[in-house]
């Protein structure tokens, strides 16, 4: 199982609950906006503690409750994609997916190829478009060689023909690296068509 999470979290006056099991795939957070979708990622990553629950991971025990189990956000191996990107301004595309990979070059030209930014590599952040921000972004969570993928949003505040282009690389990813994925979403037709789970909050 890819993931096994029960969680609760009360959050001022909201109450976040959420359960999903899912097999191979991508598990999908649908919901609107405040549902607590991106709580639960934080939860799953380790930066936001539970107040009760359980969180494991292709088998592995990342959060219990009940057990006392709380595995540092550092030690979870989560490749995490937030929804704004958070490239470093001050670092090159090159510079920031080497930091990602932890200084290790290997790897970075058959990625930059595979997800079509060897061109941008000596570019800055501020001047990537919404798409190229997201696919470097995703590739420097891929280059820390991560147990899983935690993919907040990762479509929202592109125009057409820039979602189309990011669906794609999450469908590469989903096919071809057999990492366990979760994903968040308030539109119905992106977690129809990428989610093998579909969990409403």
């Amino acid at each position: 199982m890819s993931f096994d999470i029960a969680v609760e979290k009360r959050r001022g006056d909201a109450q976040v609950t959420c359960r999903i099991e899912s097999g191979a795939g991508i598990a999908v957070l649908f919901g609107p906006s405040g549902a607590g979708k991106t709580s639960v990622l934080d939860m799953v990553a380790g930066l936001l503690r539970p107040d009760r629950g359980h969180v494991r991971v292709a088998g592995a025990t990342l959060f219990d409750a009940a057990a006392g189990v709380d595995v540092p956000p550092e030690r979870r191996r989560a490749g995490y994609v937030f929804q704004d990107a958070r490239l470093f301004p001050h670092l090159s595309v090159r510079a920031n997916l080497l930091y990602g990979a932890g200084g290790d070059s290997a790897g970075l030209d058959a990625l930059a190829a595979r997800f079509e930014i060897a061109h941008l590599l000596d570019r800055w952040p501020r001047s990537l478009s919404g798409g190229e921000a997201r696919r470097v972004a995703i590739g420097r969570a891929l280059l820390a060689k991560p147990a899983f993928l935690l993919l907040d949003e990762p479509l929202s505040s592109l125009d057409r023909a820039r979602r189309e282009e990011i669906m794609r690389v999450i469908e590469q990813l989903r096919d071809e690296s057999g990492l366990p994925i979760l994903m968040v979403t308030h539109d119905q037709a992106e977690a129809e068509r990428l989610g093998e789970r579909i969990v409403e909050l």
